[in-house]
């Protein structure tokens, strides 16, 4: 086995147009303390300058690797850096964000060389008015084995209204041969909750988790007029395909695996269904703050749906925001005045 020195880490960036931020990332990932890394920038068919800076940067750095190619997406653009990677160990940071110059030096101790382990960190979130908010995991830090995850992580993984861990690709230091093998599950068409289709699947088979104390080295530019926040007309459907893999995901894995022990079937399809009474939560969010013209006939239509009213008569959640309670409560009467409050609510705060 490897010391833990001469573990190599590859450190995937998906890009997209993002040049106003790049070299604030990228000079980020040249800081890092530790040596061994490899750095790939995947260009995904990027229209400003972001090409041309990723091409800047592998000219003048030879840790840096660029890889140009037609746009498909962000899960397409880090698939294509796990394929390319070299790494036993995988770390994904997006290209608009930013990193400390210690973390990988300080997540790697926690490795065993494993191939089925995750070193797991958390993050701040960098508001673009100048605030910025540490964000911690609710999972006691600590390391985890097989035996632990089954009774303390993975029953609670899906369907709570905080992470237990965050379900992000991203802070976190991934086994390559983890990621390998359950890349098959990650749609390019998925675009939000994309690393749930990848982190749930990993922590299933995870032998190995740790969860750092209180480190957040991870930077997370949160830009008020990005895509993420921004309305979504394709989102209801997205959230539907989404409840497919991850039904999809929990039958090869808890129904169909005989190598490691799984939680149970039954109380991970009950978590789904909350998993996805909380994504539908999103859904009336989106509607509410971001689509003026057709909110009503949107909400309506989604809340009186078959499957949704079956989901929200069977299953039970615990809600203690107060504004996803207002949600929860439009779900369940998604009549006129509760639509018009909801909407009221959502332009009073995100005025």
């Amino acid at each position: 086995m490897n010391s833990k020195e001469n573990y190599k880490v590859s450190i995937i960036v998906p890009v997209y147009n993002t040049a106003k931020y790049l070299k604030k990332c990228v000079n980020s990932l040249i800081a890092q303390t530790y040596q061994n890394v490899e750095i790939l920038l995947v260009d995904d068919g990027s229209t400003d300058d972001s090409g041309a800076l990723c091409d800047w940067f592998a000219n003048k750095y030879p840790q840096i690797k660029v890889f140009h190619k037609e746009n498909g997406g962000l899960v397409s653009a880090w698939k294509y850096g796990v394929e390319h990677s070299n790494g036993e160990y995988l770390c994904f940071v997006d290209s608009d964000d930013w990193v400390e110059p210690q973390m990988v030096v300080e997540m790697i101790p926690y490795v065993t060389g494993s191939n089925s382990e995750i070193v797991s960190s958390d993050y701040v979130i960098e508001r673009d008015n100048g605030t910025s908010e540490p964000v911690y995991q609710q999972l006691v830090p600590g390391e985890y084995n097989r035996e632990t995850l089954l009774k303390k992580v993975l029953p609670f993984v899906l369907g709570q209204e905080h992470r237990y861990v965050t379900i992000s690709r991203c802070m976190k230091l991934i086994s390559r041969k983890l990621v390998l093998d359950n890349m098959k599950y990650c749609q390019t068409d998925i675009r939000m909750g994309e690393d749930l289709t990848l982190l749930l699947p990993c922590l299933l088979d995870c032998e190995h988790l740790v969860v750092m104390n209180h480190k957040a080295y991870y930077h997370y530019l949160y830009v008020t007029e990005s895509m993420a926040h921004q309305y979504d007309k394709g989102l209801y459907e997205n959230n539907r395909r989404l409840r497919g893999i991850i039904s999809h995901i929990l039958e090869d894995k808890c129904c169909n695996s005989n190598e490691i022990p799984m939680p149970d079937y039954a109380w991970m399809l009950d978590q789904a269904d909350r998993e996805y009474l909380f994504l539908l939560l999103l859904v009336l969010k989106n509607e509410a703050r971001g689509n003026p013209a057709g909110y009503k006939k949107n909400i309506r239509e989604i809340c009186n749906a078959p499957e949704v009213k079956e989901l929200v008569q069977k299953t039970v959640v615990e809600i203690h925001e107060k504004s996803n309670l207002l949600l929860y409560l439009v779900l369940l009467h998604p009549n006129a005045f509760m639509i018009r409050v909801l909407r009221m609510a959502m332009v009073w705060y995100y005025r």
